[in-house]
């Protein structure tokens, strides 16, 4: 037979209520009487039902998440820093992966929201049609936008100034011929790269793609066919691995023939073949001020609105 609470107090000779406080971390519990209670349940192999007291306190203690791609290296890297900073709150994190399609995104918050989730951290797959699933979650539980945002929605946001990061890249290339290969501008960093490195250069030549390892493959062939530039600045990290996979096989050498540089710095840009010139984000002070700005809105009353642009820092490597 399964122990219940009132077992537990019985043991401890205390009374249901006073057992339930002490198992549950409330204060009005002497420490004696928490310390009686918790030694009978350990004695007894109790194991709280966290159903019902979710039902009771209202709160599930889970965040909810949903990324454009858990693949992607980046995103992985960031849903690690969050879960750490989530751990620390004694919070659970309840992962879900959109696949950069809104229509996958809604079916996923929804099953968050169904699954009760306290909050939830939302990296938006598209800056126009993530909107209705943003709306439908902020009109029930506290939300923060991370990483990526929707064009006009007035909620919190923590991410990287992008703009700021793709002017340190270009003031350190300097003069020379450059191209651009990025992504369609669909999502809020897509967009804000393009528009940096367009403030950077004064305009410049541009292609633009998706932000995966078989565009940049792609954009280099293309590059090789109508001669290559001397600099290649790649919208992210994905993308300019690409660049350097296909140059090298076609015998280019980097930097000898051409500079290539990336944007973000996951994990595999200090291992590539030659050490890949990028701009870093910070994603552990990212996450800890996402969970610092949503725990903020979970204490209750109207927190205002938090946009948080934080500053990358460039990382000189031998590619460029």
């Amino acid at each position: 037979m399964d122990v219940t609470i009132h077992d537990v107090a019985a043991r401890a000779g205390v009374s249901v209520a006073t057992a339930s406080r002490a198992l549950s971390g409330q204060r009005g519990v002497r420490q004696a009487n928490r310390d009686n209670v918790v030694a009978a349940a350990s004695e007894l192999g109790y194991e709280p039902n966290v159903v019902a007291a979710s039902l009771r306190s209202r709160t599930t203690h889970t965040i909810g998440m949903v990324v454009p791609r858990i693949g992607n290296p980046f995103f992985a890297t960031l849903v690690e820093e969050v879960e750490k900073q989530l751990q620390d709150g004694k919070r659970s994190l309840l992962l879900a992966n959109s696949d950069y399609r809104p229509e996958v995104e809604r079916r996923q918050v929804q099953a968050l929201l169904d699954r009760r989730v306290d909050a939830l951290l939302l990296i938006p797959c598209h800056r126009e049609r993530s909107g209705e699933a943003l709306a439908a979650a902020a009109a029930r539980i506290p939300v923060v936008q991370l990483d990526l945002r929707v064009d006009g929605f007035d909620g919190s946001w923590v991410g990287v100034d992008n703009e700021s990061g793709m002017h340190e890249l270009v003031r350190h290339l300097g003069a020379g011929r450059t191209v651009y290969v990025g992504s369609e501008p669909t999502d809020s960093a897509a967009q804000s790269r393009l528009e940096g490195y367009r403030r950077a250069v004064g305009g410049g030549e541009v292609l633009l793609g998706d932000f995966s390892k078989e565009w940049g493959e792609t954009a280099a062939r293309r590059l090789l066919a109508d001669g290559l530039p001397e600099v290649v600045v790649c919208g992210n990290d994905s993308i300019a691995l690409g660049v350097l996979a296909e140059l090298s096989r076609q015998g280019v050498g980097v930097p000898e023939d051409v500079r290539v540089t990336g944007f973000d710095d996951i994990p595999y840009a200090e291992l590539s073949q030659p050490a890949l010139t990028t701009v870093r984000q910070p994603q552990a002070e990212i996450a800890a001020e996402a969970v610092r700005v949503l725990h903020e809105h979970l204490a209750g009353g109207k927190p205002a609105t938090r946009r948080t642009a934080i500053k990358p820092t460039l990382q000189i490597r031998s590619s460029a």
